[in-house]
Formats: structure tokens, C-alpha cells, sequence
């Protein structure tokens, strides 16, 4: 069955209205990875949260996908581009993210993340035709500034070296992955997608495990699992992973890794969203953030 969401510039205004709304959810969804994760790190390695967390994401899009669409699609699919696209795409490039963090702060890391809208405007103006007119271009900086003050950080604390170079080319390669998963995988259906690339992140992130036991690298700790680490390893793997990224998938084959990778940028207003819930603060600045960065969405998509 072949993907009609692979053609963007041919949607109507309804579709891009339902495409913007799933890349929305997406990044919602996406954001439960982050308080989440924090409850995890507290006594399992962070390659271990990973690849356990990629494991249970793949296993439920696979059955996802069985259900919806029997095993046919399985037969006849490019299993060896899915691995390619989403081993570099999806397992190096959030393995680099997360070394951001090592590398320099949570501060970077959250700027670094920032500019995945650049990545994925210049994908589409290299490979797509994507021509820069100016509401494009408007939105387009709207979104880069609305991001910015979304992440929450103080702008005097942020260094720039290595590390942020190590982010940018993650956030790069994330972009590309996301593109290349609907522009090398057509014949398959946004579901069919995902869980052909997520085979490429999971077998990534178990070879990328292995070799840092046989090291002993850091990261690789698996403490005594209890129900809570159960729980907290389904809600990064299932809700902000593989629903997360067949949603993710879905609204960049309808509107484009340019336009859907300025949503990402909403993730830290989300993540304060979710904290607040919890007993967390509001912050306005990544209000303020959030506000500019929708304005900017929708002057992008202007006509």
C-alpha cells in the first residue's frame, strides 16, 4: 500500500490542519521521555534505559502493525534500508543528543535540540525544492526564537564547544532519519514506516549496549527491577516512543520535515506542562516561548 502522506505539497487545507495536530501530539507524547527518564537515571545507565527503552517501542509497533495490516506488508518489506535509515537517523542521532549532556549541560543540550528546524529547512531546500519565500521565512524565525525561550534556559550560562557540535550533528542526523523514513519506505503505510526504521534504532542501540559491556563503559548499570522501573520503561518505550514516533512519522510525511521539525521545539514547554501536574512550577518564559513559536508555525504555513 503506498503512503499518501509522502506528497505534503499536494495536501489540502484540511490535511495540513490534521498533519500539524498529529506532529503536536507527537511532540506531547514525545515529552513524557524526559521526567521519565530522570526517575530512571537515578539508578539504571543511561545506554541501559536506551536500548531497553527501543526494545519495548519496537515490540509494540511490531504488533501494532500485525494487527492492523497481517504479515504481508512484513514479507515484502525494505527491512535492510529501515536498518540503515534508522540505525544513523534515529540510533546515532539520539545517542549524540544524549551525549550533549555529558559533554557540556542540560543547557546545551536543550539549545543544541533547538535548532533541529534548521536541519530539517535544509534538507528540504537541498532535496526537495523548498523554495525560502519570506511568510516562510517569518514563521520560520519565529519558530527559531519561540524555541529558544522555550527550553527555559539562561541564555548567559550557555558555552559553546564540542559538545554542542556533538548535539547539532544529532539533531541533524534526527532530521534526516525522519525525512529519509517516508522518502525511502513509500510503499509502506506511516505505521509500516516507523516500525521498519525502529528495527534499525533497536538493533543499533543493542549493538551500541554490547560493546560498552564488553568495555566497560559507564551507563551500562541494570539495577534490581522493581514495578516502578517497569512502568517508567513502558512510558518512555510505548507513550513517547512508539506511539510518539508513528504519530512523528505520520505528520512529516503530510507536511514535511521542515514544517513538523519546528514542532519539536515545543517539547520543553510540554515537559513544564507535565511537571506542573506533578508539583512543578509554571514558567513563563517557556509560556512566552511556546506563544511565538505557534505564531511561527502558522505563518509558515501561510498561502
Amino acid at each position: 500500500m503506498k503512503n499518501s502522506d509522502t506528497h505534503p505539497q499536494s495536501s489540502s487545507g484540511l490535511d495540513l490542519v490534521r498533519s500539524n495536530i498529529t506532529c503536536l501530539v507527537a511532540v506531547a507524547l514525545f515529552a513524557f521521555t524526559f521526567p521519565a527518564s530522570d526517575l530512571l537515571l537515578e539508578d539504571w545507565g543511561v545506554l541501559s534505559v536506551i536500548v531497553f527503552r527501543n526494545i519495548s517501542a519496537f515490540l509494540l509497533l511490531l504488533l501494532m502493525w500485525i494487527v492492523s495490516e497481517g504479515f504481508k506488508p512484513l514479507k515484502s518489506a525494505d527491512w535492510l534500508k529501515g536498518l540503515w535509515v534508522g540505525g544513523i537517523g534515529f540510533g546515532i542521532g539520539s545517542v549524540l543528543m544524549i551525549m550533549t549532556i555529558y559533554f557540556t549541560s542540560p543547557v546545551i543540550a536543550a539549545l543544541t535540540a533547538a535548532m533541529m528546524p534548521v536541519a530539517g529547512v535544509i534538507l528540504e531546500v537541498l532535496f526537495d525544492g523548498r523554495k525560502l519565500k519570506r511568510w516562510f521565512l517569518a514563521g520560520f524565525f519565529l519558530v527559531l526564537i519561540g524555541g529558544f525561550f522555550a527550553t527555559g534556559v539562561n541564555f548567559t550560562e550557555a558555552r559553546f564547544g564540542f559538545g554542542a557540535l556533538i548535539g547539532i550533528l544529532g539533531a541533524i542526523l534526527y532530521a534526516w532519519g525522519s525525512r529519509a523514513t517516508v522518502k525511502s519506505l513509500p510503499l509502506l503505510t506511516s505505521l509500516g514506516q516507523t516500525t521498519v526504521t525502529s528495527f534499525g534504532m533497536t538493533l543499533f542501540g543493542i549493538g551500541f549496549y554490547l560493546i560498552a559491556l564488553l568495555f566497560g563503559l559507564p551507563g551500562t548499570i541494570i539495577p534490581e527491577v522493581t514495578n516502578n522501573h517497569v512502568i517508567l520503561i513502558l512510558i518512555t518505550g510505548w507513550v513517547s516512543l512508539s506511539i510518539s514516533q508513528y504519530l512523528w512519522i505520520k505528520g512529516v510525511g503530510g507536511i514535511g520535515i521542515g514544517i513538523a521539525s519546528f514542532h519539536l521545539n515545543g517539547a520543553p514547554f510540554f515537559v513544564m506542562l507535565i511537571l506542573l501536574i506533578l508539583g512543578g512550577d509554571w514558567n513563563w518564559q517557556q509560556a512566552f516561548g511556546a506563544l511565538i513559536l505557534v505564531s511561527g508555525v502558522m505563518i509558515s504555513q501561510k498561502r
